[in-house]
């Protein structure tokens, strides 16, 4: 019998099947809607088995690739582990994505087949023409539709878990062997797949070590696992350890402090704005009552941190990372609030110019990061060498985010560089938006942009489209409607502005701070959407202090290079 590898999943699976099969690692909770779905090692184990054995009768070869389209469920992970031990790679893709960038995804990548769920099939089907390779598609029967497999012309998912229990034996070569492709969000051009051999997802529980989470902590994160920070953060440390870790399908600020207190969760993940978002609900006696210890964060917002940690009686841990790579945190009770920290020991960060000169203390510039060693950063861009090889130029990985340092070496976050704008956590390819308002019969011309968040999270920005209206009349409604239905949520725009035109240069670049001035100046036509409807925004609020100030926009603006 071969010596199992740790650094493979399914090796870790295999292992901690025999060591500790009735742990239930994994809790999927149910919302009170539903039964909550619980999952042992043995049971992730023998399920990934039979999911293997279904990958591989389908005629998936060694290193095909599939995608998987669905919310947080205990199959995802089963899939994760299939995949490993079938040598294929899996495509995570947010289950919201819809319309040319979903086909984008799956034609660039390669994708044979998808699994998704009765409430995302009708996006696979919206593009199902547009993407030749595809040849099967399983679906997962979630309870929240009555679709039927049949009906969708697609496998049932269940028919492969009922099957007999099968054993497969591992396909794989190496661990470095590729595991799966996980998209970036295009802000600078087309979405970029980034590569990650089995061996990155193994070494990824080695955070938990740095950043001093152990195998007694009870995790809970409602962020998708189509999410590298869901994956690394929260699921590969809880698979190596055993931390018994507790999903939701989807975040819900109303029902968080509900759902640590009933499973005991010691910690959770956040993103961005969503920190201000769970700040914004109404006071409760017993906010300070629950069993949470830190917070796991990513852009907590300055102007509320200390507060936050008073409220919920509970630290930050503030990180950053990016999927390609690059790490830094600042410990709990060290460093100054607003930063997020400093690097690990085995890694070193500088903040350089455009020239690649280091900044001096407290001058932004572009964050870049390698090994200690001096051993030059790599990146695996899916099919494109070309952007692998200008992400690590000069042996350095090229962050694009515009950061500063403080004399003690405390870092912080200010801006995402290029087109980005980085909004709920996520970072939003204005093109794809542009692209979606120009196809509504009412928009002659769009552009759009960014102005920091209402929400105060450091570099988070609300999203500002700019459109010249049809001589046939405009209403703002149908035109978030039309967002709503072609967009990924944070994708839609926090504001419409309606302009005669979009200031350009002589060479027809968009002039991002004339249209931040005309936010502020009487008679601006804006609109925001509150929920149920849009409402015209005065542009005293912008003024007042309501939302960000227009000297700060107008000097964000001028910082942006738009590529």
């Amino acid at each position: 019998m071969r010596a199992l590898n740790e650094m493979i999943l399914a090796d870790l699976i295999a292992a901690r099947a025999e060591t500790m099969p009735d742990l239930d690692v994994v809790t999927f909770e149910g919302g009170g809607e539903r039964e909550d779905e619980i999952r042992t090692y043995a049971q992730l184990w023998s399920n990934a088995n039979r999911l293997a054995a279904g990958l591989i009768g389908r005629g998936m070869n060694y290193g095909d690739r599939f995608g998987i389209l669905i919310r947080n469920h205990p199959e995802f992970i089963e899939l994760m582990i299939a995949a490993s031990l079938s040598g294929l790679v899996f495509v995570p893709i947010d289950p919201r994505t819809r319309g040319n960038k979903l086909a984008y995804t799956l034609n660039n990548s390669g994708c044979r087949g998808i699994v998704c769920a009765d409430y995302s099939i009708a996006q696979v089907e919206e593009i199902r023409s547009q993407v030749p390779a595809l040849e099967w598609i399983w679906l997962l029967q979630s309870g929240e539709t009555d679709l039927r497999a049949g009906e969708a012309k697609a496998t049932d998912l269940r028919e492969m878990l009922e099957r007999p229990e099968s054993s497969v034996d591992l396909r794989l070569r190496n661990a470095e062997d590729p595991l799966q492709i996980i998209y970036t969000s295009g802000t600078t051009g087309d979405p970029k797949g980034v590569v990650f051999p089995n061996s990155r997802y193994g070494a990824a529980t080695l955070l938990c070590s740095m950043l001093g989470i152990g195998a007694d902590e009870r995790p809970y994160t409602g962020l998708s696992l189509t999410h590298g920070n869901a994956q690394l953060m929260t699921l590969a440390s809880a698979l190596r350890l055993g931390q018994r870790a507790v999903f939701s399908r989807k975040f819900t600020k109303s029902r968080l402090w509900d759902i640590t207190r009933e499973y005991g969760c010691t910690f959770f993940n956040l993103l961005g704005g969503m920190a201000t978002a769970i700040y914004s609900e109404p006071l409760r006696d017993n906010d300070a009552d629950n069993p949470v210890r830190f917070v796991l964060s990513s852009g907590m917002p300055f102007a509320i941190w200390e507060s936050f940690e008073n409220r919920f009686n509970l630290k930050i841990l503030e990180a950053y990372g990016a999927i390609e790579g690059g790490m830094a945190f600042k410990p709990i009770g060290l460093g100054p609030v607003g930063s997020f920290g400093k690097p690990p020991p085995n890694l070193e960060i500088k903040i350089v110019d455009e020239d690649g000169n280091e900044c001096p203390p407290h001058v932004q510039g572009e964050l870049i990061s390698r090994a200690v060693t001096g051993e030059a950063a790599s990146v695996n861009y899916f099919n494109n060498p070309s952007a692998s090889q200008k992400k690590t130029l000069g042996g350095w990985l090229r962050s694009g985010d515009i950061c500063h340092r403080d004399a003690d070496g405390w870092l912080f976050f200010d801006y995402r560089k290029g087109g980005g704008i980085r909004h709920n956590g996520d970072f939003i390819s204005p093109g794809f938006v542009e692209g979606v308002l120009a196809e509504h019969p009412r928009v002659d011309d769009a552009y759009v942009y960014g102005i920091p968040s209402a929400n105060g999270a450091p570099g988070e920005r609300d999203v500002v489209a700019a459109v010249v209206p049809s001589r046939d009349g405009f209403e703002p409604e149908a035109i978030f409607a039309h967002c709503r239905s072609k967009l990924e949520p944070n994708f839609v725009p926090t504001y419409l502005q309606v302009v005669t035109e979009i200031p350009k240069t002589a060479s027809e670049k968009p002039q991002d701070r004339f249209l931040v001035e005309a936010l502020c100046t009487e008679g601006a036509e804006v609109y925001a959407w509150r929920g149920t409807r849009s409402e015209r925004i005065a542009p005293a609020e912008f003024r007042s202090g309501n939302m960000a100030p227009p000297d700060v926009l107008a000097q964000a603006q001028r910082q942006k290079v738009r590529t």
